[in-house]
């Protein structure tokens, strides 16, 4: 194994302190979001001699990320593969390739991921009282609900009055979300998303269409080596709602959270996160990239035999 510097990203959503702990670095009051180890060209890892890790791996097709967001990120999706040629050859997107997700919880960490069963959301648009919401739902589905909503055909006002001073968890989660972004639509399309708890050791696998927005928490996230996103809200960038509800999978997911074991697969990226703790064993099949608790990174060769001495998370091919 040899030790890669990755590069740090920080972007207004960070959290000042995780990051720096782990990488036992003094905390400077910016807020520390993401560290990329891969051969990105906006953060390309590195070896210890200073040559770019894409010396012995060439281009790597996926990018390994410890995440720490102290706020909310945006609403957002990715395009599959077909979406994704189809957009870069119209200019809509930065690149030829589908972007699927998988984030790995290190602490407590709260996500909205996919839609919610049709059932479940009526019995809370019920006990809110969104009968306007709720009647849209019914005779057209979550596609129909989250047009109407992002298109402004269908009163967001309503929705997010009701929620404020609600009870129950996804309803805060509205109440706290048009405190940053008063008024905006795509607050109350989250009571259509199931809001996720996870608790370290669960992850969440987030495919191509997955209509998701990350809210508080630290994780290890691997990603396909793309750059196209697709903003629905939440955030000061562009939005482009047409393309979202075009590329976006409104298909109910009834359970999105992978719990147990210590291989988490991305079969849309060719690759897995793989945790290994202090006694195993694992042989790189691969060019692999890790991290290790102790805030090491790490670049294994083909045929490099991994023993950790401290709990570590490891890319390999499936």
């Amino acid at each position: 194994m040899q030790r890669v510097r990755g590069v740090v990203q920080h972007y207004a959503w960070g959290d000042p302190s995780f990051l720096p702990a782990l990488l036992g670095i003094e905390p400077d009051g910016r807020p520390w979001a993401e560290l990329w180890l891969g051969t990105h060209p906006n953060g390309p890892t590195v070896l210890e001699d200073g040559r770019p890790l894409s010396d012995l791996t060439g281009e790597l097709p996926y990018l390994l990320k410890v995440l720490a967001a102290s706020e909310p990120l945006s609403l957002q999706t990715h395009p599959n593969r077909d979406h994704a040629l189809d957009g870069f050859a119209r200019g809509i997107y930065v690149d030829p390739h589908a972007k699927p997700e998988l984030l790995y919880a290190l602490t407590e960490f709260q996500a909205l991921c996919g839609v919610r069963p049709v059932e479940a959301t009526l019995a809370l648009l019920d006990e809110l009282g969104t009968d306007e919401l709720a009647r849209v739902l019914v005779a057209g589905g979550p596609a129909a609900a989250l047009a109407g909503l992002l298109r402004g055909e269908i009163d967001a006002g309503p929705v997010i009055d009701a929620c404020i001073g609600s009870e129950q968890p996804e309803a805060a989660w509205v109440a706290r979300l048009d405190a940053r972004y008063p008024g905006e639509p795509s607050v109350a399309a989250t009571v259509l998303l199931n809001l996720v708890m996870l608790t370290p050791g669960q992850a969440l696998r987030l495919d191509a269409g997955n209509l998701h927005a990350y809210l508080h928490g630290a994780g290890i996230e691997l990603m396909g080596a793309s750059d196209n996103v697709v903003r629905g809200g939440l955030t000061i960038k562009p939005v482009d709602v047409d393309e979202l509800l075009r590329v976006v999978d409104m298909t109910p997911l009834d359970s999105p959270v992978l719990t147990g074991g210590n291989r988490f697969e991305l079969p849309d990226a060719g690759v897995a996160l793989l945790v290994l703790d202090k006694g195993d064993e694992h042989v790189a099949v691969g060019h692999e990239l890790a991290v290790s608790t102790d805030g090491n990174t790490w670049y294994c060769a083909p045929g490099e035999r991994i023993a950790p001495d401290h709990a570590i998370y490891i890319v390999t091919p499936i």
